[in-house]
């Protein structure tokens, strides 16, 4: 050490070695932790934590959705108890480990001229404010991703947000339209490792379908918009958006190998969210027409032993329940969702079918209502009855035979006819297609949890008392969640205006107030 610093005070003894003293000094720069980078290593993180965002919100969405509920009530989730805890990571994964990312890259990919990068950040950037807001209402926008320069953002409206997200689809999919030879950089690169788009392997096509989809639907959304809802203009954004299965949006998850921890299953045994869980009997008397109070009695759902078990028969949020075990574990582990190394569905094909069912529907064509409709189904049924088998708990899964799903579709849980389409037999089936994801909440919330439409729904018993004192029906359903955790701790002036603009006395109160697009 000696030795080295005497080296070090002749060389900065004598101006003409500045040179050499400064190649000296980048001895001490650590090769694996970098202070910049290229587009292609920022991309994939950016993706997948925008993704994950949504795999946290799942965690409490899935029982105000009633997939599940907990075996032993706990005043939670499933009985509408909700904290500040529970947004915490629905917030975070967006803001600082998703969108907050997404500056650096947008500015790395304009200096080496890859306007491919640029795209999927815009689209990114649009799903991120997109699940942010459904779930939480105003949001950061304009103000945010500063760093330093402004800790404590202030919240721009949703009916702002929901424009915002438009234009940023619209010019993600102009920069994704740039001729490949225009960029700089491939989008998706797979030497020396792989980096880049991990979400569509470089295919700028599903690119462009992905943020259609998405511009369909968020304004979907929108039913309750008089002079807003505008159905032909999302049939005409469907017309542009996913062909097939083949086009989802979704996150393959891999195995944990150190020091990763957190890549397999937010629904799966290794991350064991769902230990204390079994499925709501919402679900299964959708799925199994031999149980008490079947939705359509006599009508075996090829889907059952695929997403459940043919043995589950749900239980009722806030009430006590065994459940059934399988194998050791709770049954809800038995199903294919349920796999370790399955994936997490984003925006998929046969959403957006039933997307297209309900604006046709509302625009009058019941003809390709009831097309888009069972074309949902069957692409549900055809995407997740491949077979396989999961290995913890073991479980093989049955192949969904193509009579089988004729025998299906020309069921009496199906509608057959443009006359016998409703309201009620499109969101029952895309209920059912959608399990486990966030997006369902929102659906619920568009039809104030009308029990006319979903006829399954079970008022949780001892549910929050704040909610359950409300005199009307849907204000006993929480219709957002809190501001996360890190929120209420460092920009409570944001989060206090909030509650005033809200009308909101307490967390329990804010909870049930409607966001922009869930009031006319």
């Amino acid at each position: 050490m000696k030795r080295y610093l005497l080296i070090l005070g002749l060389l900065l003894g004598s101006s003409a070695t500045l040179t050499s003293c400064e190649k000296f000094l980048d001895v001490n720069t650590d090769p694996n932790n970098p202070t910049t980078s290229t587009p292609n290593y920022l991309l994939p993180g950016i993706i997948s934590q925008g993704i994950q965002a949504q795999m946290f919100t799942s965690l409490t969405t899935t029982y105000i959705s009633q997939y599940t509920v907990r075996k032993s009530p706990a005043s939670s989730t499933d009985q509408f108890t909700l904290s500040n805890g529970n947004s915490t990571n629905t917030f975070n994964y967006n803001y600082y480990y998703s969108g907050g990312n997404i500056p650096t890259m947008t500015a790395a990919a304009e200096q080496e001229g890859s306007p491919y990068y640029i795209g999927a950040g815009k689209i990114i950037q649009a799903m991120d404010l997109a699940h942010a807001t459904d779930m939480l209402g105003d949001i950061p926008y304009t103000e945010a991703y500063q760093g330093a320069a402004n800790y404590t953002p202030k919240y721009d409206p949703q009916e702002q947000i929901y424009q915002t997200i438009q234009t940023l689809c619209d010019e993600g999919i102009a920069l994704m339209q740039t001729p490949a030879d225009k960029n700089f950089r491939p989008l998706y690169v797979t030497s020396p490792s792989i980096s880049g788009d991990i979400l569509f392997k470089g295919d700028v096509q599903k690119w462009i379908k992905f943020a259609n989809g998405l511009k369909a639907r968020q304004l979907n959304h929108l039913i309750k918009k008089k002079g807003v809802y505008n159905p032909q203009q999302i049939l005409a954004l469907i017309d542009k958006s996913m062909t097939s299965s083949a086009d989802d949006a979704q996150l393959q998850y891999q195995l944990a190998v150190a020091p990763l921890t957190g890549t397999t299953n937010i629904f799966g045994t290794t991350r064991n969210n769902y230990a204390t869980a079994t499925f709501s009997s919402n679900i299964i008397k959708y799925l199994n027409g031999s149980v008490a109070g079947a939705t359509y009695p006599g009508v075996s759902d090829p889907r059952l032993p695929i997403m459940a078990t043919t043995t589950s028969t749900g239980a009722d949020p806030g009430v006590t329940s065994t459940g059934n075990v399988v194998n050791g574990f709770t049954d809800f582990y038995s199903s294919w969702y349920a796999r370790d190394l399955g994936y997490f569905e984003v925006l998929t094909y046969h959403e957006l079918k039933f997307i297209e069912a309900e604006a046709a529907f509302n625009a009058g064509d019941k003809a390709r209502a009831l097309r888009a409709y069972q074309e949902g189904i069957r692409a549900h049924m055809q995407k997740i009855g491949v077979g396989g088998t999961n290995a913890n708990p073991p479980v093989t899964f049955p192949v969904i035979s193509q009579a089988q799903i004729d025998a299906y579709l020309s069921s009496a849980a199906v509608a057959q006819t443009p006359a016998d389409l409703t309201i009620k037999r499109i969101m029952e089936q895309k209920y059912i297609a959608m399990f486990l994801n966030p997006e369902s909440w929102s659906d619920l919330r568009r039809y104030d949890f009308d029990p006319t439409i979903y006829v399954n729904l079970k008022y949780p018993n001892n549910a929050n008392a704040t909610l359950a004192a409300k005199v009307d029906y849907k204000d006993r359903w929480p219709r957002r969640m809190l501001p996360g955790a890190t929120e209420v701790l460092y920009n409570p002036q944001a989060v206090a205006k909030l509650f005033a603009e809200a009308g909101a006395t307490s967390n329990d109160d804010y909870i049930t107030k409607p966001l922009w697009w869930d009031r006319p």
